[in-house]
């Protein structure tokens, strides 16, 4: 988003504008943000093992960035890694569905009021870059590609994980009333979580 308001900022049309770079520098990194966001979003919607995810994430960035500086516009730099991220995100989601012998996502809510939507304002953006963007209409159509892709974000993206915030017994030392107990040797990286020991100390 700061790459694209200063490059949007500097790509005025018979405007003569201050650029706080090279031109050339914010685009590439106005795209790369561009397709970056795509790529993570259905990395993200796969719900992978973390290990699995992170190195996704950065082959995502390596090959983004080759096929970028290789033909900046072209359109399978965004239809190549959305096909394949798509591709994984079915298979992922297929497996899961397998294994629960129930269909995933599980909730009929998910699906009306967040996937289709969101996949709606995705596929939206994806036919404006890919069939009406010109090197006429570049400067509107591009921002409304921006504004499509910023909002299928926000239906796409899984929800966050329940987790259980709840100290175990025993877990606080006396005298700490509202603080955390941690372990020093944990949190050092001495200690995997399975060898903590009961000794802690309290931090605010």
């Amino acid at each position: 988003m700061f790459f694209s308001t200063f490059y949007h900022a500097c790509d005025q049309p018979g405007i003569v504008v201050f650029c706080i770079m090279d031109y050339d520098v914010l685009q590439f990194c106005d795209f790369l943000g561009s397709l970056m966001s795509v790529w993570v979003t259905v990395i993200a919607m796969a719900r992978l093992q973390p290990v699995v995810k992170q190195v996704l994430y950065l082959l995502g960035a390596m090959l983004l960035s080759m096929a970028l500086q290789l033909d900046r516009h072209g359109l399978w730099n965004l239809l190549g890694p959305s096909l394949f991220a798509l591709g994984i995100l079915a298979t992922a989601w297929t497996v899961r569905s397998v294994r629960r012998r129930h269909c995933y996502p599980p909730t009929w809510r998910r699906w009306l009021f967040y996937l289709c939507p969101g996949s709606l304002i995705a596929g939206s953006a994806v036919l404006l870059y890919a069939f009406v963007e010109t090197r006429d209409n570049y400067f509107y159509i591009h921002s409304i590609w921006h504004m499509l892709i910023a909002g299928s974000v926000g239906f796409l993206l899984p929800p966050r994980a329940k987790t259980d915030h709840r100290v175990p017994t025993g877990a606080r030392a006396r005298g700490c009333g509202y603080q955390l107990c941690i372990n020093e040797q944990e949190e050092l990286g001495l200690v995997g979580p399975g060898g903590a020991t009961v000794s802690s100390i309290c931090s605010s």
